[in-house]
């Protein structure tokens, strides 16, 4: 069955780094496009980031451009998120969803940007 785990989260001061992970499995990995979205407590999950299945094609929402790092290995089976110059804003849960037929999603990542 697919499973994706979302790991490498944590509390960091503004102006920090993390670097996410995802591990994926139950499907043909480097067919698919991966993502990452994230939500904040009280708001709606927000699109943050996309690549394609080959690596080639990267995408990012406007907020996160310049600041954030999407890649993959399609070897390892993993989607990874360089997260640089953090802000408070980017506080939510990281998740690395995947659609085939429809949503899967991890259980999520914490990211907490506090001074």
């Amino acid at each position: 069955q697919v499973q994706l785990v979302e790991s490498g989260g944590g509390s960091v001061q503004p102006g920090g780094s993390l670097r996410l992970s995802c591990a994926a499995s139950g499907f043909i990995f480097r067919n698919h496009a991966m993502n990452w979205y994230r939500q904040a407590t009280g708001k709606e999950r927000e699109w943050v980031a996309g690549i394609s299945p080959d690596g080639e094609d990267l995408n990012y929402v406007d907020s996160v451009k310049g600041r954030f790092i999407i890649s993959r290995d399609n070897v390892k089976n993993t989607v990874d998120l360089q997260l640089n110059s953090l802000k408070p804003e980017d506080t939510a849960v990281y998740y690395c969803p995947v659609y085939i037929v429809k949503q899967y999603w991890g259980q999520g990542t914490q990211v907490t940007v506090s001074s």
